[in-house]
């Protein structure tokens, strides 16, 4: 059997070192003494036969192999830390919380009815509803703040089924400039006119949306219920899923635009949980809700 020398107490104290940048901070913030934080970090380093640290002036860095234990401590502390969670969900008949990222291309209407079906099977339960956008879903994932996410992309590390591909339609207000154009139109066209975007709503995970073009002009705004007003006001354009404006395009506030090419992109939404090991019942019954809900709706796109 395996008997490790190194207790994740004492790799703990090290990452709290290392992210706190002290001793003094790492011995407060994970309530322990400052010197048993600092007879730790030198349990390691006189176990391991190597030094954690060296002096850079005033202040003391990182070596070469503290920095690739920090990495590997770091992921040994999250895996533990996953493990109690998910074990602490196995014999719980009902889980007091489901937390959710949604990117906020699904459509609104599907997905309130989805969980509207999993609280009538489960009142108890709480909803926590992440509307995230772009890398803002991967962010959730990563700091394990949802049980399971519906995302535009699967982020590294994690593993995700596809549930639906969405529809997304270049538009714009009837009288704006493009629609007065004549013809087919351009790329290039598009770069001469304000596009609408909603923010990438993620702190440390941010990436660029796969419809922005490099407009000269452009405004960012935080929900797509802005993005959509500000469109049908003819303050600019969009690609928009189309489910989400189909009642604009049904009364006429909305029309899609006559690309050459490029005028309808299709993207795919994946279904990913955040510990597919150790899944709340919660969150295997909003996946298998979705799935169902999806496939009855969509049948051509599931």
């Amino acid at each position: 059997m395996l008997n490790p020398r190194i207790s994740l107490e004492q790799w703990r104290a090290f990452v709290a070192v290392v992210e706190a940048g002290g001793y003094a901070q790492a011995a407060e913030q994970i309530h322990k003494t400052q010197s048993s934080v600092s007879y730790a970090v030198q349990k390691i380093e006189s176990l391991l036969d190597l030094s954690l640290f060296e002096k850079e002036g005033r202040r003391a860095a990182l070596t070469a192999a503290g920095q690739a234990l920090f990495q590997r401590a770091r992921n040994l502390l999250e895996r533990a830390d996953a493990l109690e969670q998910g074990a602490s969900f196995l014999g719980d008949d009902w889980d007091p919380e489901l937390r959710l990222a949604v990117d906020i291309v699904y459509p609104t209407w599907s997905l309130l009815a989805s969980l509207n079906r999993f609280s009538s099977e489960r009142p108890k339960t709480r909803v926590q509803l992440f509307e995230t956008v772009l890398g803002g879903t991967d962010e959730a994932l990563y700091e394990r703040a949802v049980d399971l996410a519906i995302s535009s992309s699967i982020p590294q590390g994690f593993n995700g089924d596809v549930l639906i591909q969405l529809r997304f339609v270049a538009a714009a207000h009837p009288d704006h400039p493009l629609h007065q154009l004549g013809r087919k139109i351009t790329l290039d066209d598009l770069r001469e006119h304000r596009h609408l975007v909603v923010r990438d709503n993620a702190v440390q995970y941010v990436r660029e949306s796969g419809f922005w073009l490099g407009a000269d002009q452009r405004w960012t705004v935080s929900n797509k219920a802005t993005q959509i007003a500000a469109a049908c006001m003819g303050m600019g354009f969009a690609w928009f899923p189309e489910d989400a404006i189909r009642r604009e395009l049904q009364q006429g506030s909305l029309q899609p635009l006559p690309l050459r090419e490029g005028g309808v992109r299709y993207n795919q939404l994946y279904l990913v949980f955040a510990d597919p090991d150790f899944p709340t019942a919660s969150a295997v019954r909003v996946a298998e809700i979705l799935r169902e809900d999806v496939s009855g709706l969509y049948p051509q796109r599931a």
